[in-house]
């Protein structure tokens, strides 16, 4: 074989093994393949999420600990935590990183411009740079946008429907994170075509919480919470605040609620991670990440606690309840 054929046939059998699905080299190499889990919480805080995607990955015939491999790692509230799980991942060289939210995503496409990465939620991947486009995510990264911003007119809604007199809202965000603060914008914007008047409260650590809501001292008749892993991971310090203040709150999924909240309403977030399962199973079995359009949520839900309702004095309309996806008594 002469040395220019012989280039050219390293050079075909280069790509060809380029283009093995991922499952396919991994087996060769005598392992299963690899997930990076990069949860932006804690394992208690998004276990309904992780039992949804590891289940949906299941019938898709990749069973953890057999067929599939999946290493969980946490931010437990620790931003600073996203960059270093992500370059860990890297090192690891798992087959796909699976990076839960916004920063999360952010953080493992900073990381690699190589291993796929799916995300289940982020908020606005457009706009907060993770994808080029919905249609043409281009690059290595694909998965479910949340509507967080987009959803914020529709909370205001409901929290005027709640409370008709409403007239000065609190909203805590931490400005550190590029979807809180589109979401922020939206609310502010979305706010001010009523005539409300809207009092910000910006954090970007743990530290920041509790002076900033303190700073309220009566300025506000409600509290709408931007939400995303910081906000998450204290849910239940913002919620003992809100209650001691007697602050009707608004947040953006069920969790916050069940730890005391008053109403959420978003997309439901463990379907999210179930139809992003489908992503990895896609590439696992070749498909790239830009040919894999960004999807939407179909499924939103509405939730009441009205126990924390009845400890504010708040009367919830029949009709708002006769809505609710559910309702904590």
């Amino acid at each position: 074989m002469s040395s220019i054929k012989r280039r050219q046939f390293i050079s075909l059998l280069g790509g060809a093994v380029a283009a093995w699905p991922l499952a396919a080299r991994a087996q060769q190499a005598g392992k299963p393949p690899t997930i990076g889990f990069l949860g932006s919480g804690t394992p208690t805080s998004q276990r309904t999420w992780v039992d949804a995607f590891v289940q949906r990955l299941r019938e898709l015939g990749w069973i953890e600990g057999r067929t599939v491999a999946i290493d969980y790692r946490w931010v437990e509230g620790r931003p600073e935590r996203f960059a270093e799980i992500a370059a860990e991942f890297v090192r690891l060289k798992v087959d796909v990183i699976f990076a839960v939210g916004t920063e999360a995503a952010l953080a493992a496409k900073k990381a690699t411009a190589v291993i796929p990465i799916v995300f289940p939620v982020a908020g606005d991947p457009v706009g907060t740079g993770i994808v080029a486009s919905l249609a043409r995510p281009s690059g290595n990264v694909t998965g479910l946008s949340n509507l967080a911003a987009d959803l914020a007119a529709k909370r205001l809604e409901i929290l005027h429907d709640v409370l008709p007199r409403l007239a000065r809202l609190a909203i805590l965000a931490n400005v550190g994170s590029p979807a809180a603060v589109l979401e922020m914008h939206e609310f502010r914007d979305a706010a001010s075509t009523l005539g409300l008047e809207v009092v910000p409260l910006e954090i970007r650590r743990t530290d920041d919480i509790a002076p900033a809501l303190e700073s309220l001292n009566g300025r506000a008749d409600t509290l709408y919470v931007v939400g995303d892993p910081l906000a998450n991971f204290n849910r239940i310090r913002i919620n003992t605040f809100a209650l001691v203040a007697r602050l009707p709150t608004m947040y953006v999924q069920r969790e916050y609620v069940e730890a005391g909240g008053l109403m959420s309403y978003g997309p439901n977030y463990p379907d999210l991670n179930r139809r992003a399962a489908d992503y990895v199973d896609k590439i696992l079995r070749g498909a790239k990440p830009a040919e894999l359009p960004v999807e939407q949520p179909t499924k939103f839900d509405l939730v009441v606690n009205l126990v924390t309702a009845r400890a504010l004095g708040v009367t919830v309309p029949p009709t708002l309840l006769a809505r609710a996806d559910e309702v904590i008594e």
